[in-house]
């Protein structure tokens, strides 16, 4: 065996090494992935194209009618309140985050990470919990409007509960922290020496922001409004409890589907249309940001 032979057979047995402790090394995670992700969504994938079954469950019959169903208009309002309250949730959470999100990054230690604490401090009580709580101050009889009619501000008690309203406070304050932690993360590496930068060169406030702050934590917000709008636009735990009957969202009507209707291939339907909806956006952005990566 020559010396360059040598050296190439070194060369593979390194790179089958390094193979094989890669596959150990992420085999956990990719059989979780496999069992809880991949295969579930297959099951959601095969129901949805059979029939339901006269006393729930499925026949196993293969059919586009469910497929069908969503030419429904009463299927694409829930759908489009659904997308349309997310998408409220999202700004106003851009709107209050970003701010708050700056001046944590700007302030000294230890104060930065007591401000993190505070941000984080509500994943410390169950969600649920939290959703109850709003709906004791939104109420009728409700703090809010014991401390309106209190101040002589108002003649009877609002309507705040079992509203749109109620459901876009409820899913700000869920969702809230999830857009200030990505734009912490993000505005705490900027350079702020450009900011300087760009005031030395006769930009005011405002241009600095535009120009310089906002495109350089792009990042940040994209993440952040990810964060935020795919899980608003599933949730149905706070329209249940704070938008009732009357403010339906599409997690909603795939809860009442499986449990009440005990329709699953509708239901599953309606998870790979939701699905879609979410993760096409997210793909056509991942698709844009590689090829302006490659140019």
């Amino acid at each position: 065996m020559t010396f360059w032979q040598e050296q190439h057979h070194s060369v593979s047995n390194l790179e089958t090494r390094q193979r094989v402790n890669f596959l150990i090394l992420f085999s956990p995670a990719i059989l979780f992935l496999v069992i809880f992700f991949v295969l579930p969504l297959v099951i959601v994938l095969i129901y949805s194209f059979l029939e339901r079954g006269i006393y729930g469950g499925v026949n196993w019959s293969f059919t586009f009618s469910n497929y069908q169903r969503l030419a429904r208009g009463i299927y694409w309002g829930i759908l489009g309140r659904s997308c349309w309250l997310a998408f409220l949730t999202t700004v106003a959470c851009l709107v209050m985050g970003y701010p708050l999100a700056f001046f944590i990054a700007t302030r000294p230690q230890p104060w930065r990470n007591i401000l993190l604490l505070l941000v984080i401090i509500p994943f410390w009580t169950n969600f649920l919990v939290r959703t109850y709580a709003w709906m004791v101050l939104l109420r009728t009889e409700g703090v809010i409007n014991v401390a309106l009619q209190s101040l002589h501000l108002i003649d009877k008690p609002l309507t705040l509960l079992f509203t749109p309203f109620a459901v876009t406070v409820g899913l700000i304050y869920g969702y809230l922290p999830f857009m200030i932690l990505p734009l912490y993360a993000t505005i705490e590496r900027f350079n702020f020496s450009l900011i300087e930068a760009a005031q030395d060169l006769g930009a005011n406030d405002w241009q600095t922001f535009w120009r310089v702050l906002l495109p350089l934590t792009r990042r940040g917000i994209i993440a952040g409004s990810a964060l935020v709008f795919v899980p608003s636009v599933g949730a149905f735990i706070t329209p249940d409890l704070l938008g009732g009957a009357k403010t339906m969202m599409i997690g909603n009507l795939i809860q009442n589907q499986f449990l009440k209707a005990r329709d699953w291939p509708f239901g599953s339907t309606l998870s790979i249309l939701m699905m879609a909806i979410v993760l096409i956006p997210i793909l056509i952005y991942l698709t844009r940001v590689e090829q302006n990566h490659e140019n």
